[in-house]
């Protein structure tokens, strides 16, 4: 990438910047200079109006070239130089052409080196603090909403605060970034060393058995930071303790079985796990801002919801999320504002065509049996056996049909509503039995909880003494009632690969949906690079 102006400066200023510079007395030379800087600023193609902005609101002073601003060129060459530390792409902000540009002797008065300077510190300032890619370029399933601070707000901030601080500052403040950092650092001192040992042979292994595929077991744990295990061949009762952790850490029933499932897993290796981390390194940056004393997170890959308040997990609950194909359950950020209790369901339009239409021409008394009903474009109520359904194929069938509120109701008794234009809610459901498989991905996207009564009580906890009697006074009616949450609270619906428990354990998921292999494949094209692996 060249980040050098496309238009130079005539060869008379040059000549007038070379001689200021042997000749010409201070006052002359930072006249000289802003004059050049000038020049320099308004031919460069590549700078946006914002830095050009910058620049004539400062008179066109420097602040990277001349005497007075070398503390502040040399805090952006030594945060450039520690940008792989972050999983950034170092490659790009061009270092040893950053480093000769600013600490040449003729930087007091080089307006290239200034523009070039610029552009590579708003670059790695929008990397940094906001993230490499940009989410709905790498998958339109990505509709994340990324802070991004202005351009004349970076430059107007660094030319006015203490350098060191401002690149310090750019860090995301979230204590799972500095933690996925801390990781980071750890898995590429292990893969120096090797990565986590020899695979393990694809065989079940169950307590009380011993065999050399065990010794195998001990030594991934033990490099996986599970403990000094030994190199005992025998499955005893300490070991199953630990498996059980692992199994836990990885999203697995904790069942002390080392089957296929929890081989696969163990079997990962630590380029893989590097990996992980990397890309949700750069997740974090897309969400780094205030997330509000209370909010609410759904992480897809964990098939989990959780409420913070104050940063701390207040309740939790298992989910299911959107099937893989093309239900996949999108992430994107949103305010919960209401809750439906006794909601009807509106079935959408494409499971109306694709599921219901072939189950009516089966059986035109299928809705009625179901407690559901068909309506005309006018609303009006229709009876499928009054008509031809024949006529009528999953893209033509112009009815649409809803199921009244009872337990049966797909979406059970309640459902939270954030209103949004991906039609995401989370709601209850009649099909419990799903909640128990590791894997929890059957809905049409939505999202599906487990405790939704006790969720709901933890919502309305803020604005009544009596959260549980207020919510069931709904309920017994029957019928649908809408509930507003006084204080809307911020919803992140999230697919987190790796991140840190409650209990500080670092936790990995399957890339259930093939999103971290698309942003690894993206951060790759864009420079990023497994520092450990690459050197």
């Amino acid at each position: 990438m060249n980040f050098f102006p496309k238009k130079l400066a005539s060869a008379a200023a040059l000549t007038v910047l070379v001689s200021l510079t042997i000749f010409g007395t201070p006052a002359v030379q930072a006249n000289t200079s802003n004059k050049l800087v000038s020049v320099a600023v308004n031919s460069n193609g590549d700078l946006s109006a914002e830095a050009k902005q910058f620049y004539a609101k400062r008179n066109f002073n420097p602040i990277w070239v001349g005497r007075k601003n070398k503390a502040r060129a040399k805090a952006l060459i030594e945060a450039v130089s520690s940008a792989a530390e972050h999983g950034l792409p170092k490659s790009q902000y061009q270092l040893a052409k950053l480093r000769s540009a600013l600490n040449s002797r003729r930087s007091n008065l080089d307006a290239t080196a200034e523009m070039f300077a610029t552009q590579i510190f708003l670059k790695y300032a929008h990397d940094l603090s906001s993230g490499i890619l940009k989410p709905k370029r790498v998958s339109k399933e990505i509709a994340v909403q990324v802070p991004r601070r202005s351009e004349l707000a970076l430059l107007d901030a660094i030319s006015r605060s203490n350098p060191t601080g401002f690149f310090k500052a750019l860090v995301p403040k979230h204590p799972e970034y500095s933690r996925l950092l801390e990781e980071k650092q750890r898995l590429e001192l292990l893969l120096m060393k090797g990565g986590f040992g020899k695979t393990i042979r694809s065989e079940t292994l169950k307590p009380g058995i011993s065999n050399e595929n065990i010794t195998k077991v001990r030594a991934r744990l033990s490099a996986m930071k599970y403990g000094r295990l030994g190199n005992d061949p025998d499955y005893d009762d300490r070991l199953r303790i630990v498996v059980q952790q692992f199994q836990l850490d990885h999203g697995l029933k904790p069942d002390g079985i080392i089957g296929p499932g929890t081989i696969k897993v163990l079997n990962a290796s630590a380029e893989q796990r590097l990996k992980q981390v990397i890309i949700n390194l750069e997740r974090e940056r897309w969400m780094n801002r205030s997330r509000g004393n209370r909010h609410i997170v759904v992480n897809l890959a964990d098939f989990s919801l959780s409420i913070y308040d104050d940063d701390r997990v207040t309740f939790t609950s298992n989910t299911v999320v959107g099937k893989i194909g093309k239900d996949r359950t999108p992430e994107f950020h949103d305010q919960m504002t209401h809750m439906v209790v006794n909601p009807t369901w509106h079935v959408p339009k494409s499971i109306t065509g694709k599921e219901y239409l072939p189950m009516l021409k089966e059986d035109p008394a299928f809705l009625a049996n179901n407690g559901m009903w068909m309506v005309d474009i006018n609303g009006e109520a229709v009876k499928p056996v009054d008509v031809n359904l024949d006529e009528y194929d999953e893209t033509s069938f112009p009815y649409s049909i809803k199921q009244k509120p009872s337990k049966s109701n797909a979406l059970g008794l309640v459902k939270f509503m954030f209103p949004n234009k991906h039609n995401i809610y989370l709601h209850d459901t009649p099909s419990k039995n799903l909640f128990s498989r590791e894997v929890r991905a059957f809905s049409h996207g939505c999202v599906r909880v487990q405790k939704p009564f006790e969720f709901a009580y933890k919502l309305l906890e803020k604005q009544t003494s009596d959260p549980i009697s207020v919510f069931h006074s709904f309920l017994k009616t029957g019928a649908e009632q809408y509930v507003n949450l006084q204080l809307p609270v911020p919803i992140y619906i999230v697919y987190r690969t790796a991140f840190f428990a409650e209990n500080g354990r670092v936790n990995f998921r399957n890339d259930i949906y093939g999103r971290d292999k698309i942003i690894f494949n993206a951060l790759n094209k864009a420079g990023v690079a497994l520092t450990s692996v690459s050197g």
